[in-house]
């Protein structure tokens, strides 16, 4: 046996609309409970950022890298212009991501590439390329963790590392090829 509960309006122990009806099946959600479902089923805050230009970094030195062209930022998180990291406004687990397109000057001369996804300055992922044996003169490397933010003061940023026999080194970008640095809210996490 089915039962059924006729109702217009949905209110908490305060006598708070929480969810309204029309009659015609449309469901009207309060302000609050808009942004309580929008704050438990949204992957943000999100942001992705390229590099605009490349540069030239020192040999064998872990460089912070500034991406400084938003491609998108849904809550102004993320500073292109002067610390170059995303501090979530809102605490949880984000997966952060980047990938380096790193250059040695000429053929043949890169022995190792490193890319570090640093947390408060403190390293929280990092994957390293070796050539030793078989230099190389580009490298494309990627990254990617999931760290846990508290919402107020945390922040992310990226680092690079070019060790080569000789010339100049730099992180790389000219489009279509450039390197990038994202993250996102995971929902349910």
């Amino acid at each position: 046996m089915a039962s059924i509960i006729k109702a217009n309006e949905l209110q908490d122990f305060g006598g708070n609309s929480i969810i309204t009806s029309d009659g015609a099946g449309t469901i009207t959600l309060s302000s609050a409970m808009n942004t309580a479902v929008a704050a438990g089923t949204n992957n943000t805050p999100a942001f992705q950022a390229n590099l605009s230009a490349g540069y030239s970094i020192s040999d064998n030195s872990l460089t912070k890298v500034n991406f400084d062209t938003e491609v998108f930022d849904t809550d102004s998180c993320y500073d292109n212009t002067t610390n170059y990291r995303f501090t979530p406004t809102i605490s949880g687990k984000y997966y952060c991501f980047s990938s380096l397109i790193l250059y040695g000057n000429g053929a043949s001369t890169i022995n190792r590439t490193e890319l570090r996804i640093k947390k408060n300055g403190s390293d929280q992922y990092t994957t390293i390329n070796e050539f030793v044996s078989n230099p190389i003169q580009f490298n494309t490397i990627f990254g990617g963790e999931i760290i846990e933010f508290n919402g107020s003061t945390d922040y992310v940023e990226v680092y690079g590392l070019v060790d080569s026999t000789g010339g100049t080194q730099s992180i790389y970008s000219s489009s279509p090829f450039t390197s990038t640095f994202g993250a996102y809210k995971i929902i349910g996490a």
